[in-house]
């Protein structure tokens, strides 16, 4: 197992390059870069100027005529695009290397503790998330497997059916209707992770708050995950309750409860483990940027989109190589489990 674990440490390295490569040329190429938006926002500064100006004199104003190569080659020296392509990606190798992500184009800050100060939210979000949607939905799945075709079965496929075709955004506004100060109950907040006296609270006290700030973000976040984990569940257990050796299990007396929690969950939880790190890594990028806003959170996913919006390539590169890295080793994290739970499976003999 440690030879198996040795040699996909060693695949990380040309995974993470390819990706980080191939990611940096499509970027590069990409109209619009941080040199030309800023060139943009300055002649529209410029030309407000002009506009403002003309109004009070008789000449137009000329200020800024003759300044535009200067201005351009000042930029491009600020961003670092005096340098070739291939200069600028082996610099870019050479620094990730050392986890030197940089500094910010527009926020002047370095792009690790840009990451660690919108970490705690999307963390927060994909965490509890994820918890409450294991938590629900594997004991769900078992238990409509258990009762396939029942009435209660049939209901309860339609109900989750149902929330998972409810946009998120849509039941953000929902609950913020009937909860968060709306027509109807102010029980929850509505901005921030925390409250602006957090620091003064106790310890139970901040508990309290952390959770009661986080509860609609969670909710509206989970809503749409149950589905899929529930049926995934549910179909693994009836596959697994229809081969030989639970009819083996049954003919020799064993109860329903030993067969299923000691011969079918260890097999049938193989495929729910398998996507695991899937929708853990999920949540952090594909469900938050609109719960973010809607909610007045700034974390990962909001800083995300502002990044890619305003081609701040520092922030991009460097949270694409931080959990490129997070998603291999979490990855590998999995199958190394896939072994625990069956010990049939043996990666190295493959």
């Amino acid at each position: 197992m440690l030879k198996y674990i040795f040699k996909r440490l060693l695949l990380i390295i040309p995974t993470l390059f390819g990706i980080i490569t191939i990611n940096f040329f499509i970027i590069q190429i990409a109209p619009g870069g941080p040199v030309e938006q800023m060139m943009a926002k300055i002649e529209n500064i410029q030309t407000q100027g002009e506009s403002s100006i003309g109004k009070i004199g008789n000449s137009p104003y000329r200020g800024a005529d003759g300044m535009d190569d200067d201005l351009l080659q000042s930029l491009q020296k600020l961003y670092g695009f005096d340098q070739p392509l291939w200069k600028r990606y082996l610099m870019m190798l050479k620094n990730y290397l050392k986890f030197d992500f940089g500094e910010s184009f527009y926020r002047q800050i370095k792009v690790i503790d840009l990451i660690k100060e919108k970490l705690p939210v999307s963390i927060s979000l994909g965490v509890f998330s994820t918890i409450l949607i294991y938590l629900i939905s594997i004991p769900l799945g078992i238990f409509k497997a258990r009762h396939n075709g029942s009435k209660i079965d049939i209901l309860s496929s339609l109900i989750i059916v149902v929330a998972n075709a409810i946009p998120a955004f849509l039941f953000a506004i929902l609950l913020i209707v009937l909860f968060a100060g709306g027509s109807y109950w102010d029980i929850f907040p509505l901005r921030a992770l925390v409250s602006d006296n957090f620091d003064t609270l106790s310890l139970f006290g901040k508990i309290k708050d952390y959770l009661w700030h986080i509860t609609l973000p969670v909710v509206c976040l989970s809503i749409g995950g149950f589905a899929t984990l529930t049926l995934l569940v549910k179909n693994s257990f009836l596959d697994e309750m229809n081969k030989l050796y639970v009819n083996t299990a049954r003919a020799k007396g064993a109860s329903e409860g030993r067969i299923l929690y000691r011969h079918i969950f260890r097999n049938a939880m193989l495929l729910v483990i398998s996507s695991f790190p899937a929708a853990f890594l999920g949540m952090f990028f594909s469900g938050s940027l609109l719960i973010e806003i809607i909610f007045s959170l700034d974390g990962l996913g909001l800083l995300g989109y502002d990044s890619v919006i305003n081609r701040d390539y520092p922030v991009v590169f460097g949270t694409l190589y931080i959990f490129t890295i997070l998603g291999l080793i979490i990855n590998l994290i999995s199958d190394v489990l896939y072994t625990f739970i069956d010990p049939r499976i043996d990666f190295e003999k493959r």
